[in-house]
C-alpha cells in the first residue's frame, strides 16, 4: 500500500481485536513514528506499549484516577472504567517528553508528537492493523501520569488502541475546499 492510499483509507475504528502486530512489525511501525518532523532532532516523545495483564492494570489506574477527584463517580463507573482499556488487545501510550530549547517551543514539540502518532497509525494500517487515538480526561490525569512513570516535563499525548478491525468504517465526507491560492 502506498502512502496516499494509506492516508485515504485509514480510519479510526473503535472495535479492535486479535491478532496484533508481531514484534518485528510493531518495531517497524514504532520506528516510523520516530521519523516524524522534529525540529533540532530533540526526539521529544516516547511510547509505552501495554497489552495482556497490563490492560487490566491500566483499568485499575483509571478507577483510581477518577476516585482521586470524585470517589462516588469512581464507585458508580468502576466497571466501565476497568473495561475501557479492554476495547483493544494493545494500547500504545504516546508520551511527550518536553525538551527545553531556545528555538523549539513547546507547541512545536506537541506537533512533532502528533506527527509521530499519525506515522504510527498509517504504518499500522499499511501493515493490515488499525489504531484509534483516544484522549479525554484520563489523558490529563496526574494519577495516570504517576502510575505510568511519567517524569517531570512529560505529558500524556494519548492512548492509541491497536488491533485488527472487527469491521470497516465508511470514509468521512470530504470538506469542500481545504486550500486556496494566496494571494488570490
Amino acid at each position: 500500500m502506498d502512502v496516499l492510499e494509506a492516508i485515504a483509507t485509514r480510519r479510526s475504528l473503535p472495535r479492535l481485536t486479535l491478532p496484533l502486530p508481531d514484534d518485528a512489525t510493531l518495531a517497524r511501525c514504532l520506528a516510523s513514528a520516530g521519523q516524524a518532523p522534529d525540529h533540532r532532532l530533540l526526539r521529544p516523545w516516547r511510547y509505552l506499549v501495554i497489552q495482556g495483564q497490563g490492560l487490566q492494570a491500566l483499568g485499575e489506574v483509571f478507577v483510581a484516577a477518577v476516585a482521586a477527584t470524585d470517589p462516588e463517580r469512581a464507585r458508580d463507573e468502576a466497571e466501565r472504567l476497568r473495561a475501557m482499556p479492554l476495547r483493544a488487545p494493545m494500547i500504545i501510550i504516546a508520551v511527550l517528553s518536553l525538551k527545553p530549547h531556545a528555538t523549539v517551543p513547546e507547541w512545536e514539540q506537541w506537533l512533532s508528537l502528533g506527527a509521530g502518532v499519525q506515522n504510527l497509525l498509517l504504518s499500522l494500517h499499511a501493515c493490515g492493523f488499525a489504531g484509534m487515538w483516544r484522549t479525554g480526561e484520563l489523558a490529563r490525569s496526574a494519577v495516570v501520569d504517576q502510575a505510568l512513570g511519567l517524569q517531570p516535563g512529560e505529558c500524556l499525548g494519548g492512548f492509541i488502541y491497536v488491533g485488527t478491525p472487527e469491521a470497516g468504517k465508511a470514509a468521512p465526507v470530504a470538506p469542500d475546499a481545504l486550500w486556496q491560492v494566496w494571494p488570490a
